[in-house]
Order: C-alpha cells, then sequence, then structure tokens
C-alpha cells in the first residue's frame, strides 16, 4: 500500500472519530440538559400535570362571573370543545402550518429561519412556545449560550409534550396559557377584548386574538387599532394560504371594521368590587384550611349574588349619592364655612379638625416611617404633586398637595347597601361604598357599624309584641316619661319635633318615629328592659357585646353594621326565623368538584305572630310617614314597609326596607361623623339613604325576568290573640281595666 493511500485511510478514519465524537458529544450534552443537570427541567410527572397559574372565579347566583382573583395572571382554562374550529385554523396557519405533521421539532421551517433570517417567520413550533410558557421563567437569558440553551430545552420538552399529549390537547394547552398583555388564556382574552364566551368568537375576532400573539402590546386592540387590523389581515392571509379560506371570503372579511367591546376588570372595577374583596379577604383562611392556593388553582366561588339585583343596587348608589354629593357640596358652598362642625356648636366650623387628622394619613405615617423631621414633613405635606382623584364626573389628574387631598376627600358622602332574600338567607346585593378604586372601606360588612338611630325601634317594639305588653292598635300618651337610674341619674327622652297629638296608637307612633312613645314602651318592659332589648337582638344576629345598659338604647344610640340589621329584619319577613345573611353557596376546584358547600345559621327570635304585627307596624310608615316619599316620589305602592333612621346631628342616615321576598338595608353618611349636613331636611335619613332603597326596589319589581313576589305579606294560619285591624280594635281604659271601642281611631286594617 501506498503511502499516499495510507494518508487517506487514516485522515478517513480520522474524521469518522471525530463525527462519533461529536454526534456522542451532542448526545450526551442533550443528555444532560434533558435530565435537568444544566438547568431546570420538568420531570415526567410535570410534563403529565403541567401546572399553571389560574385565577379564581367569583360566579353570581345567575351564572355571571361577577370578578377574578388572581395576584399577576387572570387566567381560566377551557376545554377544546369551548375552542371554535375557525381559531385552531389561525393559530396553525400563522404560528406553525405544519403543527399536525411533525413531533414538536420542524426542522424544514428552523432551515427556513435560518436561511431567511427570520423574514418569514421564526422556527418555534406551537409544542415549542407550550414549552416556554409553561417550563420556563419569564426572564430571558442574557447571554447568546443562556439563549441557545433555552431553545435546545424547549427542543427536548416540545418531543416530551408530544409524546404524552394529543395534538388537539396541545392546542388547548397552549390557549389556555399564552398571554394576551394583562389577560392570560383565551378566555380571559375573550372576555376582556370582545366581551364574548370563546366559542361565540367570530373569525375576524379570532384572528385579531391570534396576531397579537406577535406581540400583544404593539397590536392591542384598544390601543392600537390600525395595528391591530393590520395583523388580523396578516393573519387572514395566511389562513387563506393554506386553503382555510377562499379568496373572496378573505376579502370580505378584511373588508371589516374592526370592533371591540373591551371590559377589563380590575381588583377595583366591575360588578361587586366590594363584596369581592370580602370574599376575597374571607379565602385566605378558609385556603389555609382546605390547603390550597385562591391565586393559582383556579377555585370556583358560587355567590348567592344575582348579577341584575347587584346592577340595580350600584346603579341606585351612583345615582343617588352623585345628586346628594352636590347637594352637600352646594350649601357647603352657600354657608361658606367647610363642612367639619364644631362639638360644642354645631353651626361653627372646627378649625382644628384638617390639623386632627394630618397625623393619620399615609403620606405623613410613611415620611415618619422614614426617620423624615416632623417640619419637614409638615412642609412637605403643603407641597402640590401630580395625582389623580376621584369626582362623580370622572377621574381628574391634578396638582394637588397632600394635605388639600385630605381636606378634598373627607367632603365625600359614603354608602353602605345590603339586600337579602329573608326565607333563604341569601344576600342578593352588596354595594360596600361609592368607589371601590379610592374609597376602600367597606360600609357594609359585620364590622363597619355606625349608630343606627330609629331604625332600631322596630326590635324594641317587636319585642313588646313578643311579651304582648302592647299590640299596634293601642292608643298611648305622646307626654315625655322620665328613666330614673340605680345612681339617681335620670333620663327624659325628648321628640325632635313638637308633636300635637296627646296620645297616638302604637302605629302612629312607630309611623311618625315619635320618641317619647318608644320610650314609653321601653318603660312598661322594666324592670331589665335594656337586657331584655339586648337578648332580643341577639337572636336577630346582633352583636351586643358593645350595648350599654341604659335604657337609651331604645332610641338607637349603639353602632350596627348594615350587614346585621338586614339580618334582624329578615326575620319579620320570615315567620320570626332570624336566618343568617350568607354570601357564598359553594366552592368547586379547577375540575368541578365540590369542596365545600354552605348552608345559613338559622334561629327562632319571635312567634309567628309577633313577626306578622311587625310586618303591619312597618307597612305604615311609607303611608304618611317618615318614609312617605316612598310612594309619593318614587311611585312605590305595592306592600312593601320601611322605616327610617337619623342620628344626632343628621351624622347618620339609614334606611330599612321589607317585602315578602326581599330586605334591603342602607347607611349613608360620611367617613366622619363631624362631617354632614347642617339642614335636617337634607340630612336626614329619608333623603340620604331611601332614595337608594326607592331606586333599587323600582328596578328590581320592573325586570320581569326577576322572581320576586309582588303580593302582600301572607298572614300565618294560627290563632291570633294580638288585633291588627284597629276597627275591631277594644281599647283598655289601663292594662288592667276592661277595654271598650275607640273612637276616632284611623283605619289600620
Amino acid at each position: 500500500m501506498t503511502r499516499s493511500s495510507k494518508n487517506k485511510g487514516s485522515w478517513s478514519s480520522r474524521l469518522w472519530k471525530l463525527y462519533f465524537a461529536g454526534l456522542a458529544a451532542v448526545i450526551i450534552f442533550m443528555f444532560c440538559i434533558g435530565a435537568g443537570w444544566l438547568g431546570y427541567m420538568p420531570d415526567i410527572r410535570e410534563l403529565e400535570d403541567p401546572r399553571t397559574t389560574l385565577a379564581t372565579e367569583i360566579y353570581s347566583e345567575d351564572g355571571v362571573i361577577l370578578g377574578k382573583i388572581y395576584l399577576k395572571e387572570d387566567r381560566t382554562n377551557i376545554e377544546y370543545s369551548d375552542i371554535p374550529p375557525h381559531m385552531v385554523e389561525a393559530l396553525i396557519a400563522t404560528e406553525d402550518a405544519r403543527f399536525r405533521k411533525h413531533s414538536g421539532i420542524d426542522f424544514r421551517s428552523i432551515i427556513r429561519a435560518v436561511a431567511k433570517l427570520g423574514r418569514d417567520g421564526g422556527g418555534s413550533t406551537i409544542s415549542q412556545q407550550l414549552a416556554k410558557n409553561l417550563f420556563h421563567t419569564q426572564d430571558k437569558p442574557k447571554t447568546k449560550l443562556g439563549r441557545i440553551l433555552q431553545k435546545l430545552k424547549e427542543w427536548i420538552i416540545a418531543v416530551r409534550l408530544e409524546k404524552r399529549y394529543s395534538k388537539n390537547e396541545i392546542i388547548t394547552m397552549y390557549f389556555n396559557t399564552v398571554p394576551w398583555g394583562n389577560s392570560f388564556g383565551i378566555k380571559s382574552a375573550a372576555s376582556t377584548y370582545f366581551n364574548k364566551n370563546v366559542s361565540d368568537l367570530k373569525l375576524e375576532e379570532a384572528a385579531v386574538l391570534v396576531g397579537m400573539l406577535r406581540a400583544p402590546t404593539i397590536y392591542n386592540p384598544k390601543n392600537h387599532p390600525e395595528a391591530a387590523t393590520r395583523v388580523r389581515n396578516v393573519v387572514l392571509n395566511q389562513m387563506e394560504k393554506y386553503d382555510y379560506l377562499t379568496e373572496s371570503n378573505c376579502d370580505s372579511i378584511k373588508n371589516l371594521q374592526l370592533k371591540i367591546d373591551y371590559r377589563f376588570t380590575s381588583h377595583n372595577q366591575g360588578a361587586a368590587t366590594y363584596l369581592r374583596e370580602y370574599i376575597r379577604q374571607w379565602l385566605k383562611s378558609w385556603c389555609r384550611e382546605h390547603n390550597v392556593d385562591m391565586y393559582k388553582d383556579g377555585l370556583k366561588v358560587f355567590t348567592t349574588i344575582d348579577s341584575r339585583m347587584q346592577n340595580y343596587a350600584e346603579n341606585a348608589v351612583h345615582n343617588h349619592m352623585r345628586e346628594l354629593q352636590d347637594d352637600f357640596f352646594a350649601e357647603t358652598k352657600r354657608s361658606k364655612v367647610m363642612p367639619w362642625r364644631n362639638p360644642d356648636a354645631m353651626w361653627k366650623e372646627d378649625e382644628n379638625y384638617i390639623r386632627k387628622h394630618i397625623p393619620h394619613t399615609p403620606q405623613y405615617l410613611a415620611w415618619k416611617k422614614n426617620g423624615m423631621p416632623v417640619a419637614e414633613i409638615d412642609i412637605k405635606m403643603k407641597e402640590p404633586v401630580p395625582m389623580t382623584v376621584f369626582s362623580w364626573k370622572g377621574s381628574i389628574d391634578t396638582m394637588m398637595s397632600p394635605i388639600d387631598s385630605l381636606r378634598y376627600y373627607k367632603q365625600f358622602y359614603q354608602t353602605g347597601f345590603m339586600a337579602m332574600n329573608p326565607k333563604t338567607g341569601h344576600i342578593k346585593a352588596w354595594v360596600g361604598g361609592i368607589d371601590h378604586t379610592y374609597f376602600q372601606y367597606d360600609h357594609v360588612n359585620k364590622n363597619a357599624t355606625r349608630q343606627v338611630g330609629s331604625t332600631f325601634k322596630p326590635i324594641v317594639y317587636a319585642r313588646a309584641v313578643e311579651d304582648q305588653i302592647i299590640q299596634p292598635c293601642e292608643v298611648i300618651p305622646t307626654s315625655p316619661v322620665t328613666f330614673v337610674s340605680e345612681d339617681g341619674t335620670t333620663w327624659t327622652p325628648e321628640n325632635s319635633s313638637d308633636i300635637k297629638s296627646k296620645e297616638l296608637p302604637i302605629y302612629d307612633c312607630l309611623k311618625h318615629s315619635i320618641n317619647t312613645c318608644m320610650a314609653r314602651v321601653m318603660k312598661r318592659m322594666e324592670p331589665n328592659s335594656p337586657m331584655k332589648v339586648k337578648d332580643f337582638s341577639d337572636k336577630l344576629g346582633i352583636d351586643t357585646r358593645k350595648f350599654m345598659p341604659y335604657p337609651s338604647i331604645c332610641l338607637g344610640t349603639m353602632d350596627i353594621s348594615v350587614y346585621e340589621m338586614v339580618g334582624a329584619y329578615s326575620a319579620f319577613c320570615n315567620d320570626g326565623v332570624w336566618t343568617e345573611p350568607i354570601f357564598i353557596t359553594r366552592i368547586e376546584d379547577k375540575n368541578g368538584n365540590v369542596l365545600e358547600e354552605f348552608v345559613p345559621k338559622t334561629e327562632v327570635a319571635m312567634n309567628k305572630q309577633t313577626a306578622y304585627v311587625m310586618t303591619r307596624m312597618l307597612q305604615k310608615v311609607p303611608q304618611g310617614g317618615t318614609a312617605t316619599r316612598l310612594a309619593t316620589k318614587y311611585g312605590i305602592g305595592w306592600p312593601v314597609g320601611g322605616k327610617t333612621g337619623t342620628t344626632q346631628d343628621n351624622s347618620d342616615g339609614w334606611f330599612m326596607g321589607i317585602s315578602p321576598d326581599l330586605v334591603a338595608g342602607c347607611w349613608v353618611g360620611c367617613e366622619d361623623r363631624q362631617v354632614h349636613f347642617r339642614s335636617t331636611a337634607k340630612g336626614q335619613g329619608a333623603n340620604t339613604a331611601l332614595p337608594i332603597y326607592a331606586l333599587f326596589m323600582k328596578a328590581v319589581l320592573n325586570d320581569k325576568s326577576i322572581r320576586i313576589s309582588r303580593s302582600d305579606f301572607e298572614k300565618p294560619d294560627i290563632e291570633f290573640t294580638i288585633e291588627t285591624d284597629c276597627t275591631k280594635y277594644v281599647q283598655p281604659k289601663n292594662p288592667n281595666e276592661s277595654r271598650e271601642p275607640v273612637p276616632g281611631l284611623p283605619d289600620y286594617r
């Protein structure tokens, strides 16, 4: 053998050795990547159950999504059957035309991408993109070697995904994990940009969303409609190219104008924002007990809320509170005095009010925590800074100092409104304030208590009726009565205005909210009348730990929440049975398995006769009483009842309303009790709170799709020992004497 042939054989052998060595190196390198020795790689179990961050969904009783709970990703999964075929075709035509033919890696596309430097698209398959979405962090590698390593990982994961899942399952997982700006997953994107379910998306809408995948910010149809239209048409062209569309269909759809129905919902926006936040806080402890994560595990929370009633309640609050605020600003402007009243002289301004509240502001506390000297803080509190502030005409971008911001926000009236079904305990509407973005304190929940005033009187009357101390037709004096305590001090309540009649039926006492009559009834309940009222309130679900054992509680001097008051009044409409107000019926996991169901607590608070008598008494209040405008101004004439409440200096306005199937309560007032209307005509509950109930009920009863009783309260089939028809009632000369007919009494049947 010649030296030349020997050299050729030697070079050939070396090349083969080099080839096999290189091949072995590549195999070893890929094995090391696949084994996770060169960075995280998901194991087989993770591939079989790829966990994504799923938002908790909050549903209304009638199946509407009220909102979601999530940290960073608003994501909810769907099934392949929910995705319209044209959406799948649009994705494949645009992102991976050979998707049905490859096994995770499309080498033809890779060669094309390298040869044309990516001008005709990249080489990543849908499977590779899914691998990136599922198993890589959002932090991009900073070096070329890191980017190459990540790409190789995606190849391996993509192949493994293809082995374990069908093509349709991969498509489904892809749509469930891909981000569309602030929305993650196709279900959230369809809801955000088109206010639709995924299955209802039209072809042109699907094309918009698929086009957004190239660059969600650049092709956002809300912010960049022209760019979104261009990329939509690119997607349609791709669908025509791969025979998913005919040329004529493609051209006709491309000529359509871009239309969106943008409904992005943040934690501070959308329906039932205050209740959603209350549920989020409530879920913290529930999730700890059940070892689930409300931000990741895709819980489904089914509430008792009726989305229609919730909408009517929010509209009622918005429409009335906007007008009420205008009246309040107008009164302040006329008086030329700021509305924070001097406690010792209501007609004067408390000049120290703002100064007292400055140390409690978030800005002051933050600066103080960082060690800033008080003198410097005082200067910074007066320096204007850019901020966005609330107004009933919309958010306002302005320059305002923190101290001026404090002065501005302290003048706003707040509210809390709740409605429930008295028989089931299901809360149907919950509005905790005027705007959750700017005022996040919830004025409905059990911890948000305010002085209830005369709305507490029916509870006292109910205890007296239960003990058969009074009857509604009975006539009692309107003159003052004095209570003497053990230490010799006295209390003699008076009426807010002069009462012309020297005596009135109990019906009229409640109807016109006569303090002296209420006090007389309380006097009859002695001894220990405050404890009797307290014990009765306990049965009605009211937290009485702060009740003071004084007769003045009969006038509602204590603080109670809207939640508790609505629950208490529900017993009048439910044969005397108090039913705990609840807001959740059940919680399911992401697969629809029920984790827990909720049933309200109940307690018999009074007998059926007492409950029915109280509904009759409360029905008189809108008939010429303190709630007259319910009928005269708002035209509500069906058998509803209610009670107004106004506390000292008009600091709190209340209205409680009852009907056979719905009990509602409303509180209105400023954040601080020192801030209020000067005029009782404007500041009383009949003007501040009653209109919200009236607007709500009018809308509810006009909505024929809401099944709610429009008939009178049903009289229980029992033997009555209390007469509610005053034409048949016999008035005793005194409690121990015989009764005789009372001439001239109103016809209170």
